[in-house]
């Protein structure tokens, strides 16, 4: 994992496209290296019976950084990540401190968001308990930006897309996040030094949880913007361009026999994959 080229994800497009609409403090400080992590811990994370796809990291971490009870993991957990995580986590504190910087240029939002409709821009929010279904509206490279003023909590709380993309959505609370049995869409940044925790129980998150001291996911699913963007497809999967394959979704450019496909050195076409060439 090489969290540096991960400069250039999807995150760091966001940001490109957020600094037409927002004032340039927030352009000075993008997610960086914390874009390659699904779940970013400051003291610990805790996974239970939870499903998880991407990297998780903890930096500076506590006395057990990282528990793992029943959880399906797919990228790779500390100790692995303990290097990355402490660049993943400056640059995460400093995008955090970038969002708050836009709250005096903000439009406000107030109640539990059940039913609006929001196209791309910089909202304010109150800590009210979040519910019902709040639609994201926009063009695939729009980007949203929740400030809370406290607490993001939420039962039972959708955020659908309507074009947009969950990456390119980011939530700042002042304290902790809570949702239970939500199906989330965006990047959640609890950055705040002493309540900056993030606990999910049941439901689904589409981004990627940036937390300053603990995350805790039990019985939830987490699919990061690092995994979401493709970028970590392209890279791993293997091809297999035979006849009858259809579109993989993958790079052929370095796909001969000691990367494990069977598309190269000629053969016969079969149905699927190829036949006869150099193994």
């Amino acid at each position: 994992m090489n969290n540096i080229q991960k400069y250039l994800s999807k995150s760091l497009l966001a940001t490109a496209v957020l600094l037409a609409s927002a004032s340039p403090s927030w352009a000075q400080a993008p997610q960086g290296a914390a874009s390659g992590f699904s779940v970013l811990g400051g003291t610990n994370v805790t996974c239970t019976s939870g499903v998880v796809t991407g990297d998780i990291g903890v930096a500076p971490g506590g006395a057990v950084p990282f528990t793992n009870t029943g959880c399906i993991i797919s990228g790779a957990t500390p100790p692995a990540t303990n290097t990355a995580a402490v660049q993943a986590r400056t640059d995460f504190l400093s995008a955090y401190a970038a969002l708050q910087l836009q709250t005096s240029s903000c439009t406000p939002v107030t109640g539990n968001l059940s039913g609006l409709n929001l196209a791309p821009g910089v909202y304010c929010l109150d800590a009210v308990a979040k519910e019902g279904t709040l639609t994201l509206t926009g063009p695939a490279n729009g980007v949203w930006v929740f400030l809370v003023n406290g607490a993001l909590t939420g039962t039972n709380f959708s955020v659908a897309m309507a074009g947009g993309d969950p990456c390119n959505v980011y939530w700042a609370p002042t304290a902790a996040a809570t949702l239970t049995t939500s199906a989330f869409k965006g990047n959640i940044l609890a950055g705040d030094a002493i309540d900056g925790s993030i606990t999910l129980t049941g439901g689904s998150v589409a981004g990627s949880l940036l937390a300053n001291v603990a995350v805790t996911m039990t019985d939830a699913s987490v699919i990061g913007c690092d995994t979401l963007s493709g970028s970590r497809d392209k890279e791993h999967h293997k091809c297999n361009q035979g006849v009858g394959n259809g579109s993989e979704g993958c790079d052929p450019g370095h796909s001969d026999q000691h990367h494990s496909s069977n598309d190269e050195n000629g053969g016969t076409p079969g149905n699927p994959g190829r036949k006869g060439g150099n193994r």
